[in-house]
């Protein structure tokens, strides 16, 4: 693959569900608002400067690091008791069977065994995101899962071992929330704002700390970070993060949005 300048690594909220085609966008209208905005002025700030996106997804995980090698990617409507038209939703970008190849190549070298597969779709994690982003569906993209077990090392070597496609017009687009804790926001908890707030300012100053080696050391030991299991009963959502992380290698990251959500505190961040 043809080397080129070197393109940025994102973390991004993906939202709940199919927010982006809700009438009152789950509740919080301006809150989402915020967030489509951003996606569209992502999408538009790099759609003419790539080749290829790859999306991992909070909503994928395998016992092993695995890669779709498929050519059309179906949809997978992972959510439910949303209207019927949600599950006719269509973001029709083709696969890259070649990206996949390649990034298969590169985990190996770099240590890791990988499984291949063909006939999982885009989750909610991918489509929503990109269908306000990259609404014409023309880019083609690869998808990686997350690893059970969510170790936070071994996502950030799995990062690293990325790093070479920033180099090849492959953008990396890691997906989640930076706040999930679905319970706490659907039961109305008095504490998700407090919560996500102190959870948000560690993570932000985590991210933006001097250095690669010291950012990564505390992404590793996010546990001991104020709200953090408040924040994140389960670590799926946080742990595209560390994969973005680990894909930046030296490069430094800050937060590239901030907004409020259903009352909790979330952010994106970007890498490069």
């Amino acid at each position: 693959m043809n080397s080129t300048e070197k393109l940025p690594v994102f973390y991004i909220p993906h939202g709940g569900g199919p927010w982006h085609v809700m009438e009152d966008y789950m509740g919080d209208p301006e809150g989402y608002g915020m967030l489509k905005n951003y996606l569209e002025k992502l999408g538009k700030e790099y759609r003419e400067k790539i080749d290829s996106l790859l999306i991992v997804s909070a909503h994928w995980e395998e016992p092993l690091p695995t890669i779709h090698f498929g050519g059309n990617p179906s949809m997978f409507y992972d959510y439910y008791g949303f209207p019927n038209f949600t599950y006719h939703l269509r973001w029709p970008a083709p696969g890259n069977p070649e990206l996949a190849a390649y990034i298969e190549q590169i985990m190996k070298q770099a240590g890791f065994q990988t499984k291949r597969e063909t006939e999982r779709g885009y989750d909610h994690g991918t489509f929503v995101p990109m269908m306000i982003a990259f609404p014409e569906a023309k880019i083609p993209t690869a998808q990686l899962s997350l690893v059970k077990g969510l170790d936070p090392a071994l996502h950030i070597a799995l990062g690293k071992a990325l790093e070479p496609l920033r180099s090849q017009k492959v953008l990396i687009i890691c997906s989640g929330m930076s706040y999930h804790n679905l319970h706490a926001l659907m039961t109305g908890s008095k504490y998700v704002g407090e919560d996500s707030k102190h959870f948000d300012e560690w993570l932000t100053a985590s991210i933006e700390s001097g250095n690669a080696e010291e950012r990564n050391k505390k992404l590793i030991n996010w546990l001991k970070a104020p709200a953090a299991r408040e924040s994140h009963p389960r670590s799926e959502h946080l742990v595209p993060l560390f994969v973005a992380a680990g894909a930046a290698g030296n490069d430094m990251g800050y937060r590239d949005y901030s907004g409020i959500l259903l009352r909790a505190s979330i952010s994106a961040f970007k890498f490069g």
